[in-house]
């Protein structure tokens, strides 16, 4: 039988700085090894194993290195290899899709080598070099043993509401730390851009002193422990997988809008395997592949996504109606939240309200 291997790589050698730490995980190749694979990425292991095994079982002679970081710390070393036109990884797969953009904008990635899907969506592809492999809503987790169910907001505007409620909230809400979090700030920005009430969403955590998290995982975490009894923004995959482990999470799908983000994959211009790179993003996007993630990933196919979550029920909490959702294109577009200046006035934003409610 065989065993991943885990271990860590030093900080320096990554060139991130002295708290950064990049957590290899070695899949020894099932035959005799032959070539290996690199796959830097931020998605939790238990979620990206079971593609990372249906690889190795179509190609049993390739050992499989994942090497996990937070999504800003794989973007700066991604960046910063390929600036110096070194090796980091064959493939990058990361939530923080602005972050990819910029990748393939800075001529980081290649063209791929296999053909996509016919029925593959707009909003999932750009330049034929990046890719998105999922479909991920971002939705608010709350603790059932802590809301009645006519408590439950189903929208932004309801939840406001709930919050003005300080003394029981404060210092129960969690969400993304959007300074340090790729995906958490590109969620925070496009509430931004596209939600009224954002203004008053954002006063309304810095009030009830919301607690900041790096990842999903933490905050979803908080609620099943009771720690939290609301955690904003979070992504839908990882709530899904911890509800289906203890019912206790409950998951709102807001029914104002529901941004849905989709993990976004390439191929590194200085990729040591491209083939193997290559085929493991066909796989991805394969029916094999979605099947995959739609199942035991839990992490939801781009191309079955929007109609397995239709599809999906009440038993997940209150589940917006497939008009709700808004995917987040992998375009251009995206390069104006990371512009400094504009980086820089949110931020402050963000700061400024968090610092007058008292929060973190």
């Amino acid at each position: 039988m065989r065993f991943p291997v885990r271990f860590l790589i030093a900080a320096l050698l990554l060139g991130l700085g002295a708290t950064a730490r990049a957590e290899d995980t070695v899949f020894p190749a099932p035959g005799s090894r032959v070539d290996s694979l690199v796959i830097g990425s931020v998605t939790d292991l238990v979620y990206i194993e079971p593609l990372i095994a249906a690889f190795q079982r179509a190609n049993p002679t390739t050992e499989v290195t994942y090497r996990q970081l937070t999504s800003l710390e794989l973007y700066a070393a991604a960046a910063r290899a390929c600036e110096a036109g070194e090796f980091f990884a064959d493939t990058l797969i990361s939530s923080a899709i602005p972050e990819q953009v910029r990748l393939v904008n800075d001529g980081c990635s290649e063209p791929f080598r296999f053909a996509l899907p016919g029925n593959l969506p707009d909003w999932a592809i750009w330049r034929n070099e990046l890719v998105g492999l999922t479909y991920e809503p971002a939705v608010i987790v709350y603790d059932r043993e802590g809301l009645k169910p006519e408590e439950v907001p189903g929208n932004r505007f309801e939840l406001v509401d709930l919050l003005r409620q300080t003394e029981r909230f404060r210092g129960r809400i969690g969400t993304y730390d959007i300074e340090n979090s790729g995906v958490g700030y590109i969620f925070a920005f496009e509430d931004a851009a596209q939600a009224s009430t954002w203004g008053r969403l954002l006063e309304s955590l810095g009030q009830n002193q919301a607690r900041l998290y790096c990842c999903s995982s933490d905050v979803i975490d908080g609620v099943r422990s009771g720690r939290l009894l609301l955690g904003y923004n979070v992504l839908g995959s990882y709530a899904l997988a911890r509800q289906a482990e203890d019912p206790r999470v409950g998951i709102i799908f807001p029914s104002d809008y529901t941004l849905a983000l989709s993990r976004a994959a390439l191929v590194s211009r200085h990729a040591r395997n491209k083939q193997a790179a290559n085929a493991l993003l066909a796989l991805a996007l394969s029916e094999t592949g979605q099947r995959i993630l739609s199942g035991p990933s839990m992490l939801y196919s781009s191309l079955n996504g929007p109609a397995m979550l239709e599809r999906a029920g009440d038993g997940i909490g209150r589940l917006a109606g497939e008009a709700a959702f808004r995917p987040i294109a992998l375009s251009p577009a995206l390069l104006v939240g990371l512009d400094q200046a504009k980086r820089k006035a949110f931020l402050d934003q963000w700061r400024k309200s968090f610092q007058a409610g008292g929060g973190e």
